[in-house]
């Protein structure tokens, strides 16, 4: 399929471009996560669920002290609000100051083009789901079955639809809609003008948390 050589094209091509472009940045956040905190540069996160249902491990600069899902289960009021708010925390006690800043311009997600040029995510597709999280949410929301076997149908991206309109404001039921409408309506100028409106959502920080 053409789409299909072109997307893989834009994201070797992206990718390469992202770690050449901010390879100073990538290394100057590397040495301020490991000089700010305990703990190595990079998250040590469970894997997320890939296209066709394959699981991989997610690349992300760690934004939390070492632990940070161990304590999480540990905390029975904060795991109940991490799944009540969508598996998200507003003032998540956990994010380390380094972790704050990265999050908010999503700095921490810039190492996912290894990622891209692995093959594992593309520049531009739906959001890289936990297992629990897809289990879980799904039983919560009945409805969300038939857009999560849309979205499983398609690389996970670094940027997508639900990323450029509010990311953490949104909960999983509207996320997962969002996302199945991008994978039915995907093509290469779609996947363009995202990419484009990305770049106000990172610099405003917008929805980040």
């Amino acid at each position: 399929m053409i789409y299909d050589f072109i997307k893989r094209s834009m994201d070797v091509l992206g990718g390469l471009f992202g770690l050449i472009l901010f390879s100073p940045l990538l290394i100057a956040v590397a040495i301020a996560i490991t000089a700010g905190s305990k703990g190595p540069m990079l998250a040590d996160t469970p894997m997320r669920v890939g296209r066709n249902g394959k699981l991989f491990k997610m690349y992300k600069f760690r934004s939390m002290v070492v632990g940070a899902q161990d304590l999480l289960q540990q905390n029975p009021e904060l795991l109940k609000e991490y799944k009540k708010n969508s598996y998200k925390l507003h003032n998540d006690p956990r994010v380390t100051s380094v972790g704050k800043f990265i999050r908010k311009f999503s700095i921490d997600e810039f190492p996912q083009f290894f990622n891209i040029l692995k093959g594992e995510m593309s520049l531009v597709g739906p959001r890289a789901y936990y297992p629990f999280e897809l289990e879980e949410q799904q039983k919560k929301y009945p409805k969300s079955r038939d857009f999560v076997k849309v979205i499983l149908s398609s690389k996970p991206g670094l940027t997508g639809v639900w990323q450029v309109s509010g990311r953490s404001e949104i909960n999983f039921d509207k996320r997962v809609e969002m996302d199945a409408q991008y994978v039915q309506r995907r093509s290469v100028l779609y996947d363009i003008y995202l990419i484009a409106k990305t770049i106000p959502a990172v610099l405003f920080g917008r929805g980040a948390i």
